[in-house]
């Protein structure tokens, strides 16, 4: 594990909440962030080059995860946690961003002790 993480975050378009995670945490000095989405409609698409960056993935729904892991079963994936955030926000909303900022940094604490 490099001292500082690499984190990504990916939802289903990368327009709310992935989006969302990466700018409020983009200045955390804990770990370096970056988002992408599923869809092939993304406005940042997740690659292999990402997954292979990361030591470790946050995604919002069970379904993303397992959309992940057949995507790219060819690859030695890092750990995929599931957030649990339905699609029902808008970029930065407050809500969202108040979810994102402790489920993150809940596993963030438990996982890393960061």
């Amino acid at each position: 594990m490099t001292e500082r993480p690499n984190i990504l975050v990916v939802c289903g378009r990368n327009k709310k909440r992935s989006r969302t995670a990466e700018h409020i945490f983009k200045n955390d000095n804990r770990f370096n962030i970056r988002s992408a989405g599923l869809s092939p409609k993304s406005d940042r698409k997740i690659s292999e080059n990402d997954l292979n960056w990361a030591d470790l993935v946050f995604v919002m729904e069970t379904g993303h995860r397992s959309k992940i892991r057949g995507l790219y079963r060819h690859l030695e994936l890092p750990t995929i946690e599931v957030l649990n955030i339905a699609d029902d926000y808008e970029f930065m909303d407050d809500e969202l961003i108040e979810i994102l900022t402790d489920r993150i940094n809940d596993t963030l604490r438990i996982v890393y002790n960061i």
